[in-house]
């Protein structure tokens, strides 16, 4: 998109949502607006994690929303089909403090081509990875060692591309799994099957304003909100997004924020 314009929308998104702090929330009780985050740090800093929040353990099984009580939101972002959708999402966290988890398909050459600017958020820890599969295939119609190849194709894209060689989360294409798909993914190092309680439906072509409707519905507290880097309309409504977060009083969390895992890197 025209960086001119994101820029302006942007700025205009992070005015509204500053003036919106400390406004009631749904409920009608006053709540801190979104945390200040961290901005990206060079390769070699430690990740850090977001004050006050005290990360658990991965579960091991299916999860669609975060825990406890915190006012917290995880906007997860999968696919990846858009090299220009993929380096917006980058610079709006840069230039915003998002933070998120993407959920990339390494077949799309959107993430190579804007590894460099994401190396550093995940270096930081304000984006998180998790496997998504290497093609975005429906796992149950696969064969066992077809599931295997598709999931440890993709652990060494995000390992060769981003030096991230552990991670828990999973999201099966489609959200389709069994527990035999379950199992394959735990033994090979996923056992946190990530679905979701809210999505921007943007799977498919929105308009801006269908995808604010989604938004609107679903921008609550603990919810895992799914979206994807998939079609350019979500590139213009960052500052509108911004805006939500502000007035509902709502602090995003990467999945690794909530469920931390020891992680190797290269």
């Amino acid at each position: 998109m025209d960086r001119r314009r994101f820029l302006l929308s942007l700025a205009a998104g992070l005015a509204a949502a500053a003036a919106a702090r400390g406004a009631a929330d749904l409920g009608g009780s006053a709540r801190p607006g979104p945390a200040a985050l961290p901005t990206p740090a060079s390769r070699s800093a430690a990740p850090v994690g977001v004050p006050g929040l005290a990360p658990e353990r991965p579960p091991v099984g299916v999860v669609s929303r975060l825990p406890g009580d915190t006012g917290s939101l995880a906007l997860t972002i999968d696919d990846g089909t858009s090299s220009e959708v993929v380096g917006a999402f980058a610079a709006f966290a840069a230039d915003s403090g998002v933070r998120l988890t993407f959920f990339p398909n390494g077949c799309y050459r959107s993430w190579t081509d804007n590894a460099a600017a994401l190396q550093r958020l995940v270096d930081s820890g304000q984006v998180a990875m998790g496997n998504h599969t290497w093609s975005h295939p429906d796992l149950t119609t696969l064969p066992d060692a077809v599931v295997v190849e598709q999931l440890r194709r993709n652990q060494d894209f995000l390992r060769k591309t981003f030096g991230v060689s552990d991670t828990p989360f999973f999201r099966p294409p489609y959200g389709a799994h069994d527990d035999r798909i379950d199992t394959i993914a735990a033994d090979l190092g996923h056992p946190t099957v990530t679905l979701w309680n809210g999505t921007l439906g943007d799977s498919r072509l929105l308009s801006a304003a269908e995808l604010m409707a989604g938004a609107r519905q679903w921008f609550t507290a603990q919810r895992i909100v799914v979206g994807h880097a998939n079609h350019r309309t979500i590139t213009t409504v960052y500052g509108d997004l911004l805006a939500l977060l502000g007035e509902r009083g709502l602090r995003t969390v990467t999945l690794a924020d909530v469920w931390a895992a020891p992680t190797r890197r290269r």
